[in-house]
């Protein structure tokens, strides 16, 4: 090919350049030297709520679009040397029936909508790849604790009316930790068995199980989460190496429940300049 290239001579600087042709053998081409990746998570059905407003909520399709939303970015963020979503919070504004504050996904199965949930006998599972990437610490030395994963429980409208709440709150049946390294495993359990049919959907009938904590420590590495909920059985399994299995009496009655997935960063401090950053390499959920 020709390239026409002007041609500045010394002396001449009051004319004008000529022109000379030079002809190339071939065109070299320029490879891009920046390599990007994103993470394997497809945010249809799931809404973020933020530790800012009152709090802030962003649901599909606006979420779709976090690496653009301005209110967004700030707490959710792509790492795109390692391909991870960054979900990163601090002390700020918290829900209705919690002190902490979260930037934290919420499955929605009907994108926009938080009526359409799923039962124990419906059942779901869950699985992503994580890694708490920072975090400060207390006044003990002591990193602070996250949440990064939960089912949560969810009254009907009908169950609300019938025990007089005036939202659709219902217990957590479930809480994964961060805790100073190690996954550790919350569930429910009631506290009288012979809790009456109604009573049962009150949030005062269940109290938090003694707890779980994995033997393998994750620290600030990256490992991998799955949850199976089936009816009367649910599993939690780290890094298809470890697991616990709960098919007790207390999960056989937890179907009086609609439920939904969470995943992100739950932080359980509310310590002045306290933060977490929690990054999900993937995550998907099946019904």
């Amino acid at each position: 090919m020709l390239v026409f290239i002007n041609v500045n001579c010394e002396g001449e600087s009051n004319q004008e350049a000529p022109i000379v042709e030079i002809e190339e053998e071939q065109e070299e081409e320029i490879e891009d030297p920046v390599n990007y990746k994103l993470p394997n998570i497809d945010l249809s059905n799931w809404k973020v709520t933020l530790p800012i407003g009152n709090p802030t909520e962003v649901e599909p399709p606006e979420i779709l679009n976090y690496g653009t939303n301005e209110m967004l970015k700030p707490f959710m963020y792509n790492d795109s040397i390692n391909g991870a979503l960054v979900f990163y919070t601090y002390p700020g504004a918290s829900t209705a029936n919690s002190s902490y504050s979260r930037t934290e996904l919420r499955e929605q199965m009907v994108p926009g909508s938080n009526n359409a949930n799923w039962t124990f006998e419906e059942g779901g599972n869950m699985k992503g790849t994580l890694q708490v990437s920072e975090a400060s610490k207390d006044s003990n030395d002591k990193y602070h604790r996250v949440i990064i994963m939960q089912i949560h429980g969810r009254l009907t409208n009908a169950q609300r009316d019938l025990i007089g709440e005036n939202d659709n709150n219902a217990p957590p049946m479930l809480k994964i930790y961060w805790n100073y390294g190690y996954v550790r495993v919350k569930t429910k359990e009631l506290k009288d068995l012979n809790v009456s049919d109604t009573d049962i959907l009150k949030t005062d009938s269940w109290t938090d199980d003694d707890g779980h904590t994995f033997s393998e420590y994750v620290g600030f590495d990256k490992f991998t989460l799955e949850v199976k909920v089936t009816s009367g059985r649910m599993e939690v399994i780290l890094n298809n190496n470890e697991s616990v299995v709960y098919d007790n009496i207390h999960i056989e009655k937890w179907h009086v429940f609609e439920n939904y997935f969470k995943a992100g960063n739950y932080l359980v401090t509310q310590d002045e300049n306290a933060y977490t950053k929690v990054k999900y390499y993937d995550l998907e959920v099946s019904h």
